[in-house]
C-alpha cells in the first residue's frame, strides 16, 4: 500500500462527508459546489495552518506529531477504529522503509482447534486470520457457511468467497451490508499490514473482478470486527439469525476467534439444532428432516 496515497485519500473522504451544519464552525461565504467541508475549515477546526493541513491531505512528508493527529481525528469525527487507521498510516510515512521477509504461514495452535471441537454441537465457531482467511472451522460453522477446508489453501478467504461466489449472495440474507463490512475490515488490515503481498494481489484481483468490491474499497472505510448479528438463508434449514463474538487469539498475532449463539427458544435455535444432528450422523446420512413443528417455527 502506498501510504501517502492513502494518508491523502482517507482525509479526503472523512472530509467529504462532514457538513458545514455537523460541526461548529462560523459561515464561511463559500459556494459549495462539492460535498464536504473544505480544507480551510478542517484546518481551522484542528488549530493548524492551512498549509500545514493541505500538505498532510496531499500526502506529503511531514513529521507529524501525535498533538496534530488528535486534533486532526477530533475535526473529522472519527470513532475510536478510524483514528487509530490514521495514526497506522501517518506513522507509516514516518518510518523508514525496510524490505521485510515473507509473513510466515498462518497455523491454528492445537488447543484452539479443541475448543472449536468442543462447540461442534453448540454453536459455529471459526478463526479468521489475516487478510480475513478462513484458518479453521468447527463442524457446525462449515455446515452453515461452507466448508473451506476442501478448497485449495489460496481460497479459503471470506473476501473472495463474499465477492466471487455468487451462492453468498443467497445464503447472506444481508449481503451488501456483510460485504460492505467485510471491505472495510480488509481496509484496517491493509493499513497494519501495508507490505502483504498476498493483500495487495487479493485487492487486485477483487478490484478487476467486482464493481462492488472496487466501488467500496474507494469509500476508505474502516472497520473492526467486535460483535453483531448475521442472517442466513440456508438451503436445508432456512432462515437463521446468529449473534456473533469476536475475540483475539492472544499469542497469535491477526488471529481472530469468532462463536455465533442463537437466542434460546428461538427458530434460529431450532435451525442450528437440526444442522448439528445432521453432521453428528455419518457421512452418506440424508438432509435433516424438518417436523411440521419445526417447519413452523422457521416460518417468517
Amino acid at each position: 500500500m502506498d501510504h501517502n496515497a492513502e494518508l491523502k485519500e482517507f482525509l479526503r473522504t472523512r472530509r467529504a462527508r462532514l457538513r458545514v451544519e455537523d460541526v461548529e464552525i462560523g459561515g464561511t461565504g463559500w459556494v459549495r459546489r462539492v460535498p464536504g467541508l473544505r480544507r480551510e475549515e478542517v484546518a481551522q477546526l484542528a488549530g493548524v495552518s492551512v498549509d500545514y493541513y493541505s500538505r498532510l491531505e496531499q500526502g506529503r512528508h511531514l513529521n507529524v506529531s501525535d498533538e496534530v493527529l488528535d486534533a486532526v481525528a477530533r475535526a473529522l469525527r472519527l470513532d475510536d477504529v478510524e483514528r487509530s487507521y490514521l495514526f497506522e498510516i501517518a506513522r507509516a510515512n514516518n518510518r523508514r522503509t525496510k524490505r521485510r521477509a515473507p509473513a510466515p504461514v498462518q497455523r491454528v495452535r492445537p488447543g484452539v482447534r479443541r475448543v472449536l471441537e468442543t462447540l461442534d454441537d453448540v454453536a459455529p465457531a471459526f478463526v479468521f486470520g489475516r487478510r480475513m482467511d478462513m484458518l479453521a472451522a468447527n463442524r457446525l460453522a462449515r455446515a452453515l457457511i461452507g466448508d473451506f477446508e476442501v478448497l485449495p489453501p489460496r481460497e479459503r478467504n471470506l473476501l473472495r468467497f463474499t465477492f466471487l461466489d455468487e451462492s453468498a449472495r443467497e445464503l447472506y440474507a444481508d449481503w451488501e451490508d456483510v460485504a460492505r463490512d467485510n471491505v472495510a475490515i480488509l481496509r484496517l488490515d491493509a493499513g497494519r499490514h501495508p507490505d502483504d503481498p498476498l493483500l495487495t494481489e487479493l485487492v487486485g484481483e477483487l478490484a478487476v473482478k467486482s464493481d462492488e468490491f472496487r466501488r467500496w474499497w474507494a469509500d476508505h472505510n474502516v472497520r473492526e470486527r467486535t460483535h453483531g448479528v448475521k442472517r442466513y438463508r440456508h438451503p436445508l434449514v432456512g432462515e437463521v439469525t446468529v449473534n456473533y463474538e469476536s475475540v483475539a487469539v492472544l499469542g497469535d498475532a491477526d488471529q481472530t476467534l469468532c462463536i455465533y449463539t442463537a437466542e434460546a427458544g428461538s427458530p434460529s435455535e431450532t435451525a442450528l439444532r437440526l444442522l448439528a444432528n445432521w453432521t453428528g450422523t455419518a457421512a452418506d446420512a440424508s438432509p435433516p428432516e424438518v417436523s411440521s413443528a419445526d417447519a413452523d417455527l422457521q416460518a417468517p
